[in-house]
């Protein structure tokens, strides 16, 4: 997948390694992730055997089928519906006919040839995995086309479906947003109830230097005076949280080039923008990974 050539980075992002040694590794647990995920998908919708496909396809029947794309976006996932197929027969032939990672209106997306048994039963899960990371992918770039040329970039979340975290995370990138930290364990990100647990902004970021003096520091600030307080501490970004604009625009002014910012809460496509115009650094939007529609595709399958 195109994303691929990217990995998730301790910072959060998405970026190529300096090495070829460690583009390999990442390439070779992508494509265990991609296995995994389709393997378990599979089990899930196929389990002991497909008894309409068994009763009504004879075994010896061979087809050529196409996935089309109906709508347009961005498609990204062609390597798990490579394999859904595969799996079900190693010699099933697919041909990707476009590139992942671009803006498309339409069209032709893979032809996949060989046993009709074969490509019938896997045409569910091909699907669902292509469709629904193509809807990651396109509502992403349906994000940053509703930024551009603001100085604001488009961030995940952590809001994602159990197990499918990288893939959708990689969606993301092929989209043209950027990812935020993977898990709890690769930046610090002191959000509301840390701070309360931990008895201010102040010892909770004092706290997080205890433990990893190396790594970033994120503090959630819901007024200006817990702005002021996450600057005295020092930390490398503010999470500026359900901000309208002009406490966006104040906290911006606060902050100046002491931090990055980034703004969380209420953002969709029809608010996206203005809320990039009030200066924040970043935008982060749950949406991309826990609400995309589904990219509508379908295949076409005809007796050879």
């Amino acid at each position: 997948m195109a994303a691929e050539r990217g990995i998730l980075m301790n910072d959060g992002t998405a970026g190529a390694q300096g090495g070829s040694g460690s583009e390999a590794s990442s390439g070779n647990a992508m494509a265990r992730l991609v296995e995994d995920v389709v393997d378990r998908a599979l089990a899930e919708d196929v389990g002991s055997g497909d008894i309409t496909t068994e009763a009504s396809v004879g075994p010896d029947l061979q087809a050529t089928a196409c996935i089309i794309q109906k709508q347009p976006g961005v498609l990204f996932g062609l390597d798990c519906a490579r394999i859904a197929f595969a799996r079900l027969d190693p010699d099933l032939v697919f041909t990707a006919v476009t590139d992942e990672g671009i803006w498309r209106e339409g069209g032709e997306v893979a032809v996949i040839t060989g046993s009709a048994r074969a490509i019938l039963t896997a045409e569910r899960t091909a699907l669902n995995l292509l469709g629904g990371l193509s809807g990651t992918a396109t509502l992403a770039a349906r994000y940053v086309q509703a930024v551009e040329g603001t100085g604001a970039k488009i961030l995940d979340t952590r809001k994602t479906v159990p197990g499918m975290r990288l893939l959708q995370k990689a969606a993301v990138v092929a989209g043209g947003a950027t990812n935020h930290r993977v898990g709890l364990y690769d930046a610090f990100l002191l959000k509301e109830n840390h701070i309360a647990m931990a008895g201010g902004i102040t010892a909770a970021v004092e706290g997080c230097r205890r433990i990893n003096a190396r790594l970033p520091i994120e503090v959630e600030c819901q007024t200006t005076t817990e702005v002021v307080e996450a600057l005295q501490a020092g930390v490398e970004r503010l999470l500026l949280d359900n901000m309208d604009s002009g406490q966006l625009i104040t906290a911006v002014g606060i902050v100046g080039d002491r931090a990055e910012t980034e703004a969380s809460g209420g953002v969709n496509l029809e608010s996206v923008r203005t809320i990039a115009e009030t200066g924040v650094n970043w935008i982060s939007v749950g949406a991309l990974t826990h609400s995309a529609p589904t990219l509508d595709l379908s295949l076409l399958i005809d007796e050879d």
